[in-house]
Order: structure tokens, then C-alpha cells, then sequence
């Protein structure tokens, strides 16, 4: 995790090495790990993309110090960039679908973003649309586009990857949730170069549609889990099927039991999307234990994107009905 030994100047050096962390309810014989990205300072694994995007286009020219981000999103990159263009100088403005979490929408208000809402019925991609509007209309104003931007599975390739061969060295299969895919495509990159058979899954709720990706039939529908999954693949550019041995699509309800348990057995407070890839990871890690997938190691390394507390006004721990409803 980030070292403490020495004094540092901004918070954007607090961002990344996070602790990859056993997950104890799987089976015996194979090791699961998940890179714990709440321990980042804005509390997930957006802070990633917020610091090293914005860095790189401020380094291109793209935007110039003083110029405004306006981005798309549910909630997490918002608060990543936020906190990033708050020390590089830049104004933020984001675009966030009425539906999404309240207490992200404060934070970035709090980190001193401007958030406009479109309507939940025009989806992300509403957000999109309106988003590349408002740039226009702005003088130096760039939107990173976190669905689209190669620097946002570059951002992952050059930290995260490294991160966790840093703290193990054998990884026999790596499983995340897909929401821009940024964080799986960077991950399994550099994964894949280790070693080629490094087996690569990706996780979306049921009622997603990532799994088409891959020519498999899905049937698209609403979903409570927040920060992965799509309902139009056209705007999910960042995924690579060349990349992806399987698509796990997870239900709600499997993945609030298992946000439940990981609180109530293992300490982790995480939210829907990190209970999601816990379920896929698990089912790996019993079918390597069971030879019906054919890993290099006995490892399944996963990522648990944020905490729990962004979810707490939506009932996260209450009933599944509650929750759900």
C-alpha cells in the first residue's frame, strides 16, 4: 500500500499502490486477491484516471492550466478528477445521470466541480452527448472521455498491473467489471505480456450487455449495480475481445449477498460492483481448483473499484428488497 515514511507534497502522490488484500472465502487451494482501490483519496479506483489523464493532456496541450474538464460519468471519475484538476489547476465540470449516487455528486461538488444532470432515461450516453456540447461552448475546455481515451487503459497498464506483480509474483487469472473496460484492458495487458496463458475475465451485472462482445446472447434489462456494465456497446470502445477469455454477467441480488458478506466476515465495506467481481472471481478460482479452467497459476487476482459508504442513502446494507426497490 502507499508508503507513510516520508512527508509528501500533494495528494495526487497518494494515489495508487494500494494493498492487494487475500479474499478468504474461496476455495483451498487457490488464492484470491483483490487490489483494495478505496484506500485511494478520493476513495476509488477513478482516482487513477483522473491523476494520470489529466496530466498527460495537460502535457500534450490538450488543455492548457486554467482550462476546464468536462467529463461523463457516473460519479467515481468525477470525484478522480475532480481531485486532480483541483492541484493541476484546471476548472471541472461533470455530466451525471440523475440515477447515480448522491453522495458522489456531493463530493465533487465538495472538491469545487460543477455537476449537471441529464435525464436517467437518456442513459451515459445522454451524458456524452451533452458533455461534448458544453465543451464546445466553453473556451479551452477538453473532455477526456473515459469510454473512449486509450490513456484510460494506459493509466492501468503503467500502475495498476505493475502494482500487483509488484506484491505477487505468480497471477494465474485476472477478473474486474467492466464499465469503460479501462481498468480490465490496462490490467490484462500487462498481465498477458508476464504470461500469454494468464486466463482474463471480465464482469458485468446480468441486464448488461458486454457479453455480446464475445457473440453471446444477452438480454438487456435494468440493473441496481452501479459503475459497470452497458446498455450500448457502441459506446464502450475501450474493450478488446482479443483480450477476454469470458464475460460473467452477475444478478443483483448475488452480488448484494456477497457485499454483505465480505462486510459482515471479512472487513471489507465495498459496494455493488466490487460484490459483483467477488462472485466471478470465486466461481474462477473453483473452476481452476476443479481443472475446468486451464490457468498458469493457482491465483485469481480482482479489483473492489470503491466503498461502500458512496452507496449508504441507497440502502446498501439493508434488505435486498430495500436495496433493490
Amino acid at each position: 500500500m502507499t508508503e507513510h515514511d516520508r512527508a509528501l507534497s500533494s495528494v495526487l502522490d497518494t494515489v495508487g499502490n494500494t494493498p492487494l488484500v487475500c479474499v478468504q472465502a474461496g476455495p483451498a487451494d487457490v488464492s484470491i486477491y483483490a487490489k483494495l482501490e478505496s484506500f485511494n483519496p478520493g476513495a476509488s479506483v477513478k482516482d487513477r484516471i483522473g491523476a494520470y489523464m489529466l496530466e498527460r493532456l495537460l502535457e500534450r496541450g490538450d488543455v492548457g492550466e486554467g482550462g476546464t474538464v468536462v467529463e461523463p460519468t457516473a460519479g467515481n471519475t468525477g470525484i478522480g478528477f475532480a481531485v486532480a484538476a483541483q492541484q493541476l489547476g484546471l476548472d471541472a465540470v461533470f455530466v451525471v445521470p440523475e440515477r447515480f449516487s448522491l453522495e458522489k455528486q456531493q463530493l465533487m461538488r465538495a472538491l469545487g466541480a460543477e455537476v449537471i444532470n441529464t435525464p436517467t432515461d437518456d442513459g451515459m450516453g445522454g451524458a456524452i452527448d451533452r458533455a461534448h456540447e458544453l465543451a464546445d461552448e466553453l473556451d479551452d475546455a477538453v473532455v477526456p472521455q473515459q469510454f473512449s481515451n486509450p490513456l484510460n487503459t494506459e493509466a492501468h497498464y503503467e500502475t495498476t498491473g505493475p502494482e500487483i506483480y509488484d506484491a505477487l509474483d505468480e497471477v494465474g487469472a485476472v477478473v474486474a467489471g467492466c464499465g469503460t473496460a479501462g481498468t480490465l484492458m490496462g490490467i490484462a495487458r500487462y498481465a498477458r505480456e508476464q504470461n500469454p496463458d494468464t486466463y482474463v475475465a471480465a464482469v458485468e451485472p446480468e441486464g448488461s450487455l458486454y457479453g455480446e462482445f464475445l457473440g453471446e446472447d444477452r438480454s438487456e434489462g435494468e440493473y441496481k449495480i452501479e459503475g459497470i456494465g452497458t446498455h450500448n456497446t457502441d459506446t464502450n470502445e475501450l474493450f478488446e475481445p482479443e483480450l477476454v477469455d469470458d464475460i460473467y454477467p452477475i444478478p443483483d441480488e448475488h452480488a448484494h449477498e456477497e457485499l454483505a458478506r465480505l462486510a459482515a466476515e471479512e472487513g471489507h465495506l465495498v459496494g455493488s460492483s466490487a460484490g459483483a467481481a467477488s462472485v466471478a472471481a470465486r466461481h474462477v478460482a473453483t473452476q481452476i481448483a476443479d481443472g475446468e479452467i486451464d490457468a498458469p497459476h493457482d491465483s485469481v487476482v480482482t479489483v473492489f473499484p470503491d466503498s461502500s459508504e458512496r452507496y449508504l442513502s441507497k440502502g446498501i446494507y439493508g434488505s435486498f428488497e430495500e436495496w433493490s426497490g
